[in-house]
């Protein structure tokens, strides 16, 4: 008897350890889900209209998953899936001549711009060093076969010599 208990207790034992094993491969996949990523790159000379200017990215860095597309070179950003993105982005604009210098970013869905992502520079007046880089971070609900953008915003000269945007679904 005693030892028919002390064997019960070991397969018991073994089949929680199973059971456990099991439930942290199946939580362990459930966190490597497949990531949604893309991540573009604006080089100096890929933007040469001054002021106001959609960008567009000549080189994608890092491209996961189905749920964005950027063709290389182009200004579009396209979302395949509906779902919640974060949307990181950096701007750098130069104005070759001394003056007033600001600028500004948004994002804009389907041609329009989002308000609540405008993003504006400090006004620097007689500044030998104009330039500066702007920089955001947004959450936004998109849907399948919405079109983003970054926009250059300015009524001075601001070449946009560089940039980086980096979107990841995130649910």
């Amino acid at each position: 008897m005693c030892c028919e208990k002390n064997i019960l207790s070991k397969m018991i034992f073994i089949l929680l350890i199973i059971t456990l094993v099991i439930f942290a491969i199946i939580l362990n996949q459930e966190n490597t889900r497949n990531p949604n990523i893309l991540v573009a790159i604006a080089e100096n000379g890929d933007n040469t209209t001054l002021g106001i200017t959609t960008i567009k990215f000549s080189q994608n860095e890092i491209e996961e998953g189905t749920a964005i597309t950027h063709q290389t070179g182009s200004d579009e950003i396209i979302i395949n899936e509906n779902g919640i993105y974060q949307i990181s982005y950096q701007l750098y604009g130069v104005q070759d001549v001394s003056g007033t210098f600001n600028f500004n970013a948004a994002l804009s869905v389907n041609g329009q711009i989002l308000e609540d992502t405008f993003n504006q520079s400090p006004v620097i007046r007689n500044s030998t060093e104009n330039r500066m880089t702007i920089t955001s971070t947004v959450i936004l609900k998109l849907q399948a076969g919405n079109v983003l953008k970054l926009n250059g915003i300015s009524i001075e000269d601001i070449e946009y010599q560089t940039a980086r945007i980096d979107i990841e679904k995130i649910r």
